[in-house]
């Protein structure tokens, strides 16, 4: 599903990612380890169109990325990437239901289909209680799962996710996990993480070591 060739990217002299290629397949739960600074979150970045190569082939699920123009890939991200981040990034003057609505309403969907769809994932995500709570109403690990109803929101092929445990406590980190598994084993999404929690990357069903912007094993 995931294709990348001799994916390169510097910023300014400083050269991050080193000519790193990989292969990710459908159903997959990938993570990518290494120590700070290997080039784990700029490769990701890379992945989920967020930022681009220099040089180099990424393609999701057929689609060669470098040949979208700004509004296909736009709509590319929206419609079959979902991401989740360390720090949530849930816009506080809405509700959990509204906040993982967002894409949805990107996507020019109905209100109605937006909500019935945010009411099923925030209920099979544990959170039926707190559908209409602010972010500031909500414990760090209920924000991420608001956060993670919000990356499935339109069905996405892949969810990218960067650091997603770096700011919970042990307990709720592996809530979280389990969570990512159950996922996997129930829809068959496609995972693809960048961790430093070892706990997780060694349940993954492959696990990419970076070093100094390569992979150094998988």
């Amino acid at each position: 599903m995931i294709t990348c060739k001799n994916i390169f990217k510097s910023y300014d002299k400083l050269q991050v990612v080193k000519g790193v290629s990989l292969e990710i397949s459908k159903g997959d739960l990938v993570c990518i380890v290494g120590p700070s600074g290997a080039g784990k979150s700029t490769l990701l970045h890379i992945i989920g169109t967020l930022d681009k190569a220099d040089s180099g082939f990424v393609s999701i699920n057929g689609q060669d990325i470098a040949a979208l123009k700004d509004n296909s890939l736009s709509k590319f991200r929206n419609e079959y990437l979902g991401f989740v981040f360390q720090f949530h990034h849930l816009l506080p003057e809405f509700n959990a239901i509204e906040n993982v609505c967002i894409p949805a309403y990107i996507a020019r969907k109905s209100e109605s289909q937006a909500e019935k769809r945010a009411m099923e994932l925030l209920d099979f995500l544990g959170l039926k209680d707190r559908m209409y709570h602010k972010p500031n109403e909500l414990s760090g690990g209920e924000q991420q799962r608001v956060s993670v109803a919000r990356a499935l929101m339109n069905n996405p092929l892949v969810i990218l996710a960067d650091e997603p445990t770096g700011n919970l406590d042990t307990e709720r980190s592996e809530e979280l996990h389990q969570l990512f598994f159950d996922l996997k084993k129930e829809f068959n999404q496609t995972f693809v993480i960048v961790t430093h929690n070892e706990l997780l990357a060694n349940r993954a069903d492959k696990k990419f070591s970076m070093k100094d912007g390569l992979i150094i094993n998988n």
